[in-house]
């Protein structure tokens, strides 16, 4: 969520840890937060950094084109995913996100606010103030969650790790980097020549 703040609201305590989808909607923050397992994670206050901004409309463009005669739809960040449990309630769903680009192919799972449960592919683009959250808190709730394939694209040098679900747990890809060619086995037939994607970057 990220809206422009209202001194009228009081700000969730950030130590709190069971907040809720309810509670997330009610809150008009400058930043940019994500709630996993019920506790609000900030994400960094300015603007990505151009070549974060410049991967993730780049990839989404390719997988938009890719998607266009497929019942598949992508969309990129901000837009919510929602994680629940034990209830679809706003009261009861603990993990809401902001994946940069998730790729939904239920779109059973598609409402106006964004999507209710697993996205078939999540791609995370790090930089410096979210690799920590990345790296440990959402590669748990992903695959704890089921979303099937998980890409991790490090724009700084250039590569790309997949996380592929197999029995519930993710098994890693070797590191992809420029000369590679990358192929999803989520969304068979898409390809990624690393080599072009990042040509260029600076």
């Amino acid at each position: 969520m990220n809206a422009k703040k209202d001194d009228t609201v009081k700000e969730p305590d950030l130590e709190y840890t069971h907040y809720s989808y309810a509670d997330y909607l009610t809150w008009q923050m400058e930043e940019v937060v994500e709630l996993i397992r019920g506790k609000i994670f900030k994400k960094a206050a300015a603007a990505p950094k151009r070549n974060h901004q410049h991967i993730s409309i780049k990839l989404a463009s390719k997988l938009y084109y890719f998607l266009e005669d497929k019942p598949c739809q992508v969309y990129d960040a901000p837009f919510d995913v929602r994680f629940p449990k034990v209830s679809k309630e706003d009261e009861k769903i603990h993990d809401v996100v902001q994946p940069d680009i998730c790729v939904i192919c239920d779109t059973e799972k598609l409402d106006d606010r964004g999507c209710i449960g697993a996205p078939d592919l999540i791609v995370e683009i790090l930089s410096p103030g979210n690799s920590k959250v990345e790296l440990k808190h959402k590669f748990t709730l992903y695959e704890s969650n089921g979303v099937r394939e998980y890409w991790i694209i490090h724009p700084e040098t250039q590569d790309l790790l997949i996380y592929s679900l197999v029995d519930g747990k993710y098994v890693p890809s070797r590191l992809f980097t420029s000369g590679d060619v990358v192929e999803s086995t989520v969304l068979i037939g898409f390809t990624l020549d690393l080599e072009e994607f990042f040509g260029d970057m600076e």
